[in-house]
């Protein structure tokens, strides 16, 4: 693991599946922060009087200028933040619209938003003016944290910072990438959410990719699509991967060589689905950017892992050398014989360190693979690895090393982390469907809702900020 320590790169030991960012920079500061704002907000009705609320937007601006100073010390170019203070009603949102808009014609990069605790509907209300219908960046935080001073606290909201940003907070070392290090694989992530139960009639299932745009495996802009509900499939697969591959070209000046797509969200009886149905789509994409000389040449190769998190296979170490102090294998620990497949290419990867309980492995199943095989066939496998099964484990390990807002390996790799993230990001969006106010005497099974139609516009990232990691 390597992060940025002034104009020189620092190599960090993951232990327990995470490392220690203190008086460390990160990899690559993104754009200059010239222009951004503080906004805190307060709820009409639960205000304690006027004087109450300038001591609290007087500790929030405390607060902030030892953030500001926090940026500065991990890398972050930041100038110092314009304030605002917004007393809204809990179920108004004219003036939080107008607000952010505002802000948005002043020329605000980002906003950070004090929040005055967990309240999910204004969270949701937020992140649709900001990231849907004003283009402006927006990073939440609760007053009552945000206000601690604390030192981590302050670097994980950086973390996010950096990110919308466009930076690289850290990277792993090349010989652990695998083929990735060459700058000619592209990985992309794949998932979709349903409605749930208690949703609106008129709730659409919406489908997210994500993707990245070069070697570093910092930036993945991702891209929504609604479609009929229930429904697994992801219909506008061809056109949403055809934005990602102009992207790659657009930061590579070429397509990729390979593309590694990790689909997220599919049950075992649906693995022929994504050979079938889904691979194709993929496929008519690639024949409409890529020229027919490099067609030829059978590019580019693909290879579709599916990602599954839904089981209830659990791993226990036989020997006490092997678990951690709360007697789960290590992180890292891989299971690829015995209670695999026979005839299919699947494993068990056990990334991440549990800080509590029974961990609980991600399950990758292989349904098409054209880069591994036939690379390691011409190349050779690297002296670290006997087989290529080897080869995929190790990165896809690797790639649950790369999630931008955590200093610590996550449970299952970034690319489907994020494509759930972002999937997460679109049901706030949507909340009037997916979320609708229930009538009172009606049963959340049974909600009836005057919920607007859906329209694509929806879950249609605004133009200023559709290449950046808005979702994060």
């Amino acid at each position: 693991m390597s992060r940025g320590g002034g104009n020189k790169q620092v190599s960090l030991f993951a232990r327990d599946g995470s490392w220690n960012m203190r008086e460390i920079k990160f990899n690559k500061s993104g754009r200059s922060l010239n222009k951004w704002a503080w906004l805190m907000i307060s709820f009409k009705g639960q205000s304690r009087g006027e004087e109450r609320d300038n001591i609290e937007a007087a500790s929030v601006k405390e607060a902030v200028g030892g953030f500001v100073a926090e940026l500065r010390k991990v890398g972050v170019v930041a100038a110092e933040p314009t304030s605002a203070f917004q007393s809204i009603k809990d179920d108004e949102d004219v003036e939080l619209d107008n607000r952010i808009k505002d802000l948005k014609a002043k020329g605000m990069q980002l906003v950070l938003i004090v929040m005055p605790d967990y309240h999910m509907a204004l969270y949701k209300r937020i992140k649709f003016y900001g990231d849907v219908k004003h283009g402006v960046h927006t990073v939440c935080v609760v007053r009552q944290k945000f206000t601690k001073q604390q030192t981590q606290y302050f670097a994980n909201v950086a973390l996010k910072f950096n990110l919308k940003l466009g930076g690289s907070n850290q990277l792993v070392e090349d010989a652990r990438m695998g083929i990735l290090k060459g700058g000619k694989t592209m990985v992309v992530g794949i998932d979709v959410t349903h409605p749930s139960p208690g949703s609106a009639s008129n709730a659409p299932s919406v489908a997210g990719m994500v993707a990245s745009k070069d070697s570093q495996l910092a930036q993945w802009p991702a891209i929504l699509r609604i479609q009929k509900a229930g429904q697994e499939t992801v219909t506008d697969l061809t056109a949403m991967l055809e934005s990602r591959l102009e992207l790659w070209h657009k930061a590579n000046k070429a397509y990729p060589e390979n593309i590694l797509v990790y689909r997220d969200g599919v049950s075992e009886g649906q693995y022929q689905m994504v050979l079938n149905d889904e691979v194709p789509r993929l496929r008519k994409a690639c024949q409409q950017k890529y020229s027919p000389e490099a067609q030829k040449r059978g590019l580019p190769r693909l290879t579709v892992v599916v990602v599954g998190k839904r089981h209830h296979t659990r791993f226990y170490a036989t020997k006490s050398d092997d678990s951690t102090a709360n007697f789960n294998t290590k992180a890292g620990t891989v299971v690829d014989r015995g209670v695999t497949e026979v005839r299919n290419w699947d494993f068990f990867l056990q990334s991440h360190h549990a800080l509590q309980g029974t961990a609980r492995p991600a399950h990758y199943f292989i349904v098409l693979d054209e880069i591994f095989r036939d690379h390691y066939k011409r190349g050779g496998l690297p002296s670290s690895c006997q087989n290529v099964a080897d080869v995929l484990e190790r990165l896809t390990q690797s790639l649950c090393y790369v999630f931008g807002r955590a200093t610590k390996a996550v449970s299952v790799c970034t690319p489907a982390y994020y494509a759930d993230i972002v999937c997460e990001r679109a049901r706030c969006y949507l909340s009037h469907v997916f979320d609708p106010p229930t009538p009172m005497g009606s049963t959340a099974g049974s909600t009836t809702s005057k919920s607007t139609d859906v329209k694509a516009a929806d879950v249609t990232i605004n133009e200023a900020l559709a290449n950046d990691m808005f979702y994060i």
